[in-house]
C-alpha cells in the first residue's frame, strides 16, 4: 500500500504540477513495472483525490497558516480524501507521515503533515458530505453556464462527484450479458455494472461477449440504421468501441486511425471478440475512399468525460479548443465527400461545449447546400436530449437516477 501512496502522489504532481493526462503518466515505463494491484490502486486513489480537490482542500485550509509545496499538498489532499472515504485514522496518517519522510522535497513537513491530518481525521468524516462538489475550472465553467444554465452545471459538477460507473456493450445478446454479469440492462440497450468489479474477472471478458463502453458513446452507431452487409468507414477508430458496434451489426468496417499504437488495441478487443475489420493507419483529412456510412468521432476537448477522468479539467486549461473545432470541420467536411448518394453520416463528440457539437452541425448546414439532418427515432430516445438543429445532446446530469451518463453530442447527416 504504501508503494501505491507513493505512486499516486507522484500521479498527481504530475497532473497538478505538470498539466499532464493520467493515461500519459500510467503509461510511463516506472509506473507499468510496478504489481498490477499497486497501479490499479495508485490510479485508484490519485483519480479520487482529483474528483475530490475542492472538498479537500476546504477541509485542510483552516488547519494551514501558509500553503506547502505542491508534493506536501497532495499528499495532504490525499490523505484527507482516504480519511474523508472510511480510511482508518491511525493508518491512513502514518502512511502519509511515512510519505513525507520518504522525499526530500517533504521531508520537513512529516510533522506538519501528522498534525494537520489528526486534526482532519476528527472532522472529515462528518463535514465531508455537507461540502459542495467540486467545482469546474473558470475556462469550462463559463461557457457551459453560458449554454445550459446554472443548475445544469451544478448537477454536471455532482455528476463528476459522483463518478461513472461501468457500461458493456454485448456482441449478441444484451440480456444474456446482463444476468452473466449481474448488471443492469438500461433502456438503450447498453449494461451498467458496479464500476469496482475487476473487468477482465468478468464473465464472458475471455469469450469476447462484450466490451466497456460508456452507454453515451454506444448511442451514435444506433443513429446509423441498419448496416448490414453496408461499406461503413469509422473514421477516428480508436480505441475501437464503434467499431466493434459496427462489425457486430454486419457491416464492412475500414476502422482508420491516425495512431498506430491506438489501432493495436483495436485489433486486440477485434480478435477477443472474434470480430473483423479492416484496419487502416492514416491521416482522416486525407483518406480516400467511397462508403456507404460514415462514423466521424471527432477529436475534441473530451469534456463530457470528466466523471470518468478527473483528472481533465486540472491538467487542461482551454487552449487548443478553436484549433480542435477548425479541425472537426475540416474533417467533417472531408468525410462528406467520401459518402456515397444516400449514404449516412454520423458526426459526434464527447464534448460538453455547442461549439464542438450543435455549432458544428449549424455551421455545416451553411457551407453545404443540400445538406440536412435527419433527426433521430427511436423508443430509446427522450425528448430531452433532442437539440434544435436535430440533434442529440446528452449531459452527465442526464439519467441521474441510474448512475449518469458522459457528455455526447451526435446528429446525422445526408446529402440531398
Amino acid at each position: 500500500m504504501d508503494q501505491a501512496r507513493r505512486a499516486s502522489v507522484d500521479l498527481l504532481d504530475g497532473v497538478l504540477g505538470e498539466g499532464r493526462l493520467l493515461s500519459d503518466l500510467i503509461a510511463a515505463p516506472s509506473f507499468r513495472k510496478m504489481p498490477p494491484e499497486a497501479r490499479a490502486t495508485a490510479q485508484r486513489l490519485a483519480a479520487e483525490t482529483l474528483r475530490h480537490l475542492d472538498r479537500a482542500d476546504r477541509l485542510l485550509r483552516p488547519h494551514l497558516q501558509k500553503k506547502p509545496p505542491l508534493r506536501g499538498q497532495n499528499i495532504l489532499r490525499l490523505g484527507t480524501v482516504e480519511l474523508a472515504q472510511g480510511g482508518a485514522a491511525h493508518g491512513v496518517v502514518d502512511a502519509c507521515v511515512t510519505l513525507a519522510d520518504g522525499h526530500k522535497r517533504t521531508r520537513a513537513l512529516k510533522g506538519l503533515v501528522n498534525a494537520v491530518l489528526r486534526k482532519v481525521a476528527g472532522q472529515a468524516a462528518g463535514e465531508w458530505a455537507t461540502l459542495p462538489p467540486s467545482r469546474l475550472p473558470d475556462w469550462l465553467r463559463g461557457p457551459l453556464l453560458e449554454a445550459w444554465g446554472r443548475d445544469a452545471v451544478r448537477g454536471m459538477e455532482a455528476a463528476h462527484a459522483v463518478g461513472a460507473p461501468l457500461d458493456l456493450t454485448a456482441r449478441t445478446d444484451p440480456e444474456t450479458v446482463a444476468k452473466a454479469v449481474n448488471g443492469a440492462r438500461l433502456p438503450t440497450g447498453s449494461i451498467r455494472c458496479d464500476a469496482r468489479v475487476q473487468v477482465s474477472a468478468l464473465p464472458g471478458f475471455e469469450t469476447g461477449e462484450w466490451w466497456v463502453q460508456d452507454a453515451a458513446a454506444a448511442l451514435p452507431v444506433r443513429l446509423l440504421g441498419d448496416v448490414r452487409g453496408k461499406s461503413v468507414l469509422d473514421m477516428c477508430a480508436a480505441p475501437g468501441g464503434k467499431t466493434l458496434q459496427l462489425a457486430a451489426s454486419g457491416a464492412k468496417v475500414t476502422a482508420l486511425d491516425l495512431s498506430e499504437a491506438r489501432l493495436q488495441r483495436v485489433s486486440e478487443n477485434l480478435s477477443r471478440t472474434g470480430l473483423d475489420a479492416q484496419i487502416v493507419v492514416g491521416d482522416a483529412l486525407t483518406h480516400e475512399g467511397r462508403y456507404n456510412a460514415i462514423l466521424l468521432d471527432a477529436p475534441c476537448s473530451a469534456t463530457g468525460t470528466i466523471r470518468r477522468h478527473p483528472d481533465l479539467p486540472h491538467a487542461r486549461d482551454g487552449a487548443g479548443i478553436s484549433e480542435l473545432i477548425e479541425l472537426q470541420a475540416a474533417m467533417l467536411d472531408h468525410a462528406l465527400g467520401l459518402l456515397a448518394p444516400g449514404g449516412r453520416l454520423v458526426f459526434c463528440t464527447c464534448s460538453l461545449i455547442p461549439d464542438e457539437g450543435e455549432v458544428q452541425i449549424e455551421e455545416a448546414l451553411d457551407r453545404h447546400p443540400g445538406l440536412a439532418v435527419i433527426p433521430p427515432e427511436g423508443d430509446w430516445i427522450e425528448e430531452n436530449w433532442r437539440s434544435s438543429e436535430g440533434g442529440l445532446r446528452l449531459r452527465p446530469d442526464f439519467w441521474t437516477e441510474r448512475g449518469g451518463m458522459d457528455g455526447f453530442y451526435m446528429a446525422t447527416l445526408v446529402k440531398g
